[in-house]
């Protein structure tokens, strides 16, 4: 079974960085035309600009908060003026930063919410009538171990988003069914994104040693996941989970050590 993406049209959002780069970069080695979105236009177009280069691909950037409706909407408009439709949909953008419950306030529950979860309603809302003219139509969200399996101080606001993902995820595969768009995500664990490369080898060391396959994953291990989703193979899958962690979440106890 091919994974090739020749032909393809795939918008990634927050696809100027971290997890998001690297899931836009193996769609764009693997054929498709790429449509980043980001806040931020001259980091999405820094990206694209890379990625057409590196992949000798179709790689534009758009400026869109998927927090708004009308943002998501002028992405699929992009896609279809640009590359004529759209194919694959990855929604992907998303916010984690770490306030414990004593300090959380409203505002920034309802911020992580909005980015996290209505963002990838948004998105789907707005990408849905260019998805139904698809002949491979794919939705793939990107959730977390923590919140759906997991849970870490700090993260509340940021596990319940991801957790609500997976809601949101089977009941949209139920009703987008009948327009064979199929809706899975993929539920990453450690990924080395610039953030955590910021903290230092000595912290990325003591998170490798937690895990059994005694590394820290790659962005583009959750790009192949959304390969996967996007691809022939997995035309008869929706609304499943592919947890990416290199077995984080399998150990009984903290004490272990990925040398056993």
């Amino acid at each position: 079974m091919s994974f090739s993406m020749e032909g393809k049209v795939v918008a990634v959002t927050g696809g100027s960085k971290g997890i998001g780069k690297g899931i836009a970069r193996v769609f764009a080695r693997a054929g498709a035309a790429v449509l980043i979105c980001s806040r931020n236009l001259a980091e999405g177009e820094a990206a694209a600009a890379e990625l057409s280069e590196s992949c000798a691909a179709k790689v534009s950037a758009v400026a869109a908060d998927v927090t708004s409706l009308e943002d998501m909407q002028a992405v699929a408009t992009c896609a279809k003026e640009r590359y004529g439709g759209l194919d694959v949909l990855c929604a992907n953008a998303g916010g984690f930063p770490q306030t414990k419950i004593e300090d959380l306030t409203s505002e920034e529950w309802d911020a992580v919410m909005a980015t996290n979860l209505k963002g990838s309603f948004l998105a789907v809302k707005a990408c849905l009538p260019l998805l139904k003219l698809s002949s491979q139509p794919r939705v793939v969200l990107t959730s977390s171990i923590t919140g759906p399996i997991t849970g870490y101080p700090g993260w509340s606001h940021y596990g319940a988003s991801k957790a609500g993902q997976l809601g949101f995820m089977r009941s949209a595969a139920i009703e987008l069914a009948k327009y064979k768009v199929t809706v899975n995500s993929v539920l990453p664990g450690n990924i080395k994104t610039e953030g955590l490369v910021a903290l230092g080898q000595e912290y990325l060391d003591g998170m490798a040693a937690a895990v059994p396959l005694g590394s820290i994953g790659e962005v583009e291990d959750i790009g192949h996941a959304c390969l996967y989703f996007a691809s022939a193979a997995a035309a008869y899958v929706t609304g499943q989970t592919i947890v990416v962690d290199g077995g984080q979440v399998l150990p009984e106890s903290a004490e272990f050590k990925s040398e056993w």
